[in-house]
């Protein structure tokens, strides 16, 4: 069986938790994992699951204006952030828009400021409605992984991640899993 990990990232967090992700995953499983840009050729190879990221912005999926105002924001003199290599390319918005039906197993993430949800919003809920509009069957609830106001990763986020990964698979492979959760 195979999985794609598609993300979005722009300070490597998101990144960081894809790949930590597929770590999981690739204990039972075939794993891609690509920035959104590489999304359609990593499907082309077939894939059993799909597993869709990216980071919350403006309390959702980010926009072309908002990926602008994180680049714009660690280009500033004095910051310390640091742009993912792909983050300038489309967001998981732009290619979910334009992807088509896609009948697969999905789970949606996202990374998002460690605060309560209904402050910092959810991209992880976005990005599971969209899913299912192309035709996905949800595996589980979307999945939030937390950022500091610094945006670094939480301590034990990407082990968090890793062991997600690894019931994403088992879900997979369950007889009894529901076809969609919602």
């Amino acid at each position: 069986m195979r999985a794609v990990v598609v993300y979005e990232s722009m300070y490597h967090n998101t990144h960081t938790i894809a790949d930590a992700i597929a770590d999981g995953l690739r204990e039972s499983l075939d794993v891609a994992v690509v920035p959104v840009d590489g999304a359609d050729a990593a499907l082309e190879s077939g894939a059993d699951l799909l597993v869709v990221g990216g980071p919350t912005h403006a309390h959702g999926m980010s926009r072309a204006g908002t990926r602008k105002a994180a680049v714009d924001a660690a280009e500033k003199p004095g910051s310390e952030l640091s742009v993912d290599p792909d983050a300038e390319g489309p967001g998981v918005r732009d290619w979910l828009d334009r992807v088509g039906q896609l009948a697969l197993e999905a789970a949606a993430f996202d990374t998002r400021l460690d605060a309560r949800p209904w402050l910092t919003g959810s991209a992880s809920k976005g990005i599971a409605r969209r899913l299912r509009m192309i035709g996905c069957s949800l595996l589980t609830e979307p999945e939030s992984f937390l950022v500091t106001k610094e945006s670094e990763l939480e301590p034990d986020e990407a082990a968090r991640a890793r062991r997600w990964g690894t019931s994403l698979a088992s879900l997979l492979a369950s007889p009894t899993r529901a076809s969609d959760t919602g």
